[in-house]
């Protein structure tokens, strides 16, 4: 659902502030606090499917964006688009195929049929998945991939002019097309693929919205399993356990305690006792899109403290939310939410006691995509687009709350997919 063409000649700008991030967010990792297996608790064996009623995006649906992409291509000057696997090969044509030393990719040309460049040897495999053009370039193992993407690109009458060479594109590749077309220039095709991407149609939002149910539901079952002494690896097994029994796959890193400082989790391996916070934050994938929701709230009975700190919290959540009008730019909704914690005498600024990252990301394909809400993005907010809405508050050597949920831009105004907490004793 692209909206007004001249926006998008501003995301080049913008996207210092509102890069890709896919799913590499960083969590703290240690082997051991990764998932374990624990005989199944009672509030997940309860679970059942919650995604026979998915509707998969339509291949008209593609071909419309494949048509929308060359329609910006054209505006904007740029002759063909080249994609290696992975999010956006997969928004435009339903493709998933891994990523090797080996050339696999789809070339989308201003005017014109798209075309592939495929291994030989993986032809007939690509010619089961492929689903839409009939255009297979292969190579055998001898001969070079980025000859193939030069012939493609002449085929459609580019033998000068400008190409677009998609975000997550590996260097080798590039630099391997580059020298096999010299007389060609290239560009960064995110406002291209940003400028579909980042505004949502109909069927994405209610992919979305399957993803964030299943995602509370998963949560709730998972606090309900809680017990004193259970480790970290524990409670995220009993969580991927929930997401599977409800017909998915997902995940959360947790911490306890003190640690729930770290925006995204220490190394440290943690039991869960009496009085502790616990911080949950991950989601899931339904047809490829993704939900990101946190929650934070006291294994037992919340001190004053903790209260206060939670409630605040949830004024800057609601600051935020109120800021993401239609029109207003990205920025204002972390000014918004930050003025709340600065102003109860956290910060300043990114400073800790406070709040030390941007207030919220785009999301859909990607767990982290375009655009931010952060200080100097001046990106405007626009019906179609999704985001976080994520302030935090930490406090390093007490705890730190956080709560996620995130929202959708309609006309009106945003909607937020997921009910938000009500309280540090009712997170659900």
């Amino acid at each position: 659902m692209c909206t007004d063409r001249r926006d998008f000649l501003r995301l080049s700008a913008g996207i210092a502030g509102a890069t890709l991030l896919g799913s590499s967010i960083g969590y703290a990792h240690t082997e051991s606090l990764e998932p374990q297996q624990s005989s199944q608790a009672e509030p997940i064996r309860r679970l059942s499917r919650m995604t026979e009623n998915v509707v998969p995006i339509t291949l008209d649906e593609r071909k419309a964006r494949i048509e929308k992409a060359q329609q910006l291509m054209r505006e904007q000057r740029v002759d063909a688009i080249y994609i290696e696997p992975g999010s956006s090969m997969f928004y435009y044509t339903g493709m998933r195929w891994g990523t090797s030393e080996r050339m696999f990719a789809v070339v989308i040309p201003a005017r014109g049929e798209i075309a592939w460049v495929c291994p030989k040897f993986e032809e007939e495999r690509a010619r089961e998945l492929i689903k839409m053009g009939t255009d297979i370039r292969t190579w055998e193992e001898d001969e070079s991939p980025y000859k193939r993407v030069a012939e493609i690109l002449k085929d459609r009458g580019v033998r000068t002019g400008t190409i677009g060479i998609e975000e997550r594109v590996r260097f080798f590749l590039y630099d391997g097309i580059r020298l096999a077309a010299p007389a060609l220039k290239f560009v960064n095709a995110t406002p291209i693929t940003a400028g579909c991407r980042m505004f949502k149609s109909p069927a994405e939002l209610a992919l979305m919205q399957i993803a964030n149910d299943i995602t509370i539901v998963a949560y709730k079952a998972t606090r309900d399993s809680m017990k004193e002494g259970m480790t970290q690896g524990e409670f995220a097994g009993n969580c991927a356990a929930a997401f599977r029994a409800l017909g998915t796959s997902g995940g959360i890193f947790v911490s306890f305690g003190k640690y729930t400082a770290f925006p995204h989790g220490s190394s440290t391996p943690q039991r869960l006792k009496e009085g502790d916070v616990v911080l949950m934050d991950g989601g899931c994938s339904v047809d490829g899109y993704q939900s990101d929701i946190t929650r934070t709230f006291v294994f037992g009975k919340a001190t004053d403290r903790q209260r206060e700190i939670w409630d605040l919290e949830r004024k800057a959540q609601d600051a935020g939310f109120a800021a993401a009008k239609v029109g207003a730019p990205c920025e204002a909704v972390d000014a918004a939410a930050r003025k709340v914690i600065v102003d109860a005498g956290f910060g300043p600024d990114y400073k800790v006691p406070g709040l030390p990252h941007r207030t919220g990301h785009g999301i859909g394909l990607d767990g982290h995509e375009w655009t931010n809400f952060v200080r100097g993005n001046k990106t405007p907010i626009q019906p179609g687009m999704c985001f976080s809405d994520e302030p935090t508050v930490v406090i390093y050597g007490e705890f730190g709350i956080r709560l996620e949920d995130c929202l959708y831009i309609t006309p009106d105004g945003p909607k937020f997919f997921t009910r938000q907490s009500e309280s540090i004793d009712e997170p659900f």
